[in-house]
């Protein structure tokens, strides 16, 4: 992989699952004269522009590391009956993986405005959530738990339950009237009334099997989606080979991407590391303005990863090469067909020198500075799907 903190890339913006990916330059037919104005729309036509990439790139700071592996994780705990260990902190998601031993039960608890999610590894857990029936979750199911709703953890059977659990980053939890808070220091409970409710619609489920689900033929599926919260099952085809190194995916501004790794086997290729693989369980962290490109591993079948993203409802901007396609295979053609040649060259020592003198010309009409440790680079504009397996 190349330097990524200095290429050219380009932006894609898709909502809803369209596939006008391919439509470089032109609009969609039915798009508003005035599309820079249209409510609540990012289907306007490609566009160039200017992004900052953080140079040197995002470190990953406290928890946070490119991949934890969960055999490193139980093997660090060995002996233990029961135990929790962040793997995740971000401005949005704090996410741990937990051992409870039999006959455990969690106190009940709920957080006001965001979810509460998580997936299970191995064992049996019961789940209990206000308004649901309880629901015994074996291997490979999925948790999704509304705001406003209590919800209750214990081990089912005889055998210790491990989950992956993400919670809101930096908030306190709520107690329904029967439980004892557990004492925060800084805080004080207090007894108050609420006539706030939680629930689900057509885009969240409180429980999803995602085991049955990828042995299924079966996509596009979701079970999280709000306007702070989503978490896609993003399917990877089976492939007998990695993209090229000269694809690099591509990148988010002010947030990371991660995944969780709950069925088959990913690669994912992360600027600054290289290449990780994660099995079964696993959790897999780009960083916040690092180029990332996840794919199932070469001629292990099918994989499925948990994205664990913020908000996914509003759209999720992605910075692409401008030299490849928005995913992760070459077209017929460059999509920059058309610009001078200059333009056209984007061999990595082009690329780094343009950069490196922020060449705009005709690329971009203004030669912003960029930030202070930051890269400006040159970008081009799709639209991001919510919920496209190939891009997130």
């Amino acid at each position: 992989m190349g330097t990524p903190t200095s290429a050219l890339f380009a932006l894609g913006l898709v909502l809803g699952a369209t596939p006008a990916l391919a439509q470089a330059a032109a609009a969609a037919p039915d798009q508003p004269a005035n599309w820079w104005s249209q409510a609540g729309g990012e289907r306007g036509p490609t566009r160039i522009v200017w992004a900052a990439h953080k140079n040197p790139e995002t470190p990953y700071t406290g928890p946070n590391k490119p991949i934890w592996h969960i055999a490193d994780i139980l093997k660090a705990h060995q002996g233990q009956a029961r135990w929790e260990q962040q793997a995740l902190l971000t401005r949005d998601f704090d996410g741990r993986y937990v051992q409870m031993a039999p006959g455990d039960k969690a106190k009940c608890m709920f957080y006001a405005d965001d979810r509460v999610w998580g997936w299970v590894y191995s064992g049996q857990v019961k789940v209990t959530i206000d308004g649901q029936e309880p629901r015994v979750l074996p291997k490979g199911w999925v948790f999704n738990v509304a705001p406003r709703l209590s919800y209750c953890m214990e081990t089912a059977g005889t055998e210790p339950v491990v989950f992956f659990r993400i919670t809101p980053a930096g908030q306190v939890p709520s107690y329904p009237q029967n439980e004892t808070p557990t004492p925060i220091p800084g805080y004080t409970y207090e007894k108050v009334k609420i006539t706030s409710t939680g629930g689900y619609d057509s885009f969240n489920m409180p429980f999803f099997n995602v085991d049955e689900y990828g042995a299924s033929s079966r996509t596009g599926e979701r079970f999280l989606y709000d306007g702070h919260t989503s978490s896609n099952l993003n399917i990877g085809p089976p492939l007998t080979q990695l993209p090229p190194s000269t694809s690099w995916g591509h990148f988010h501004e002010n947030m990371p991407e991660v995944w969780l790794n709950v069925y088959g086997q990913v690669c994912a290729l992360i600027s600054g590391i290289g290449v990780v693989h994660g099995e079964y369980g696993d959790l897999i962290n780009a960083n916040e303005e690092r180029w990332h490109r996840a794919t199932s591993c070469p001629n292990t079948g099918r994989s499925i990863r948990m994205a664990i993203t913020p908000r996914s409802k509003e759209g999720q901007v992605h910075y692409f090469q401008i030299d490849q396609p928005p995913g992760n295979s070459r077209p017929a053609a460059p999509l920059w067909t058309g610009l001078p040649a200059r333009a056209q060259d984007s061999s990595p020592a082009k690329v780094r020198e343009r950069v490196r003198n922020r060449f705009s010309v005709p690329l971009s009409s203004e030669n912003m500075p960029p930030r202070p440790g930051t890269t400006s680079m040159i970008s081009w504009v799709c639209f991001h799907a919510a919920n496209w397996d190939s891009l997130i």
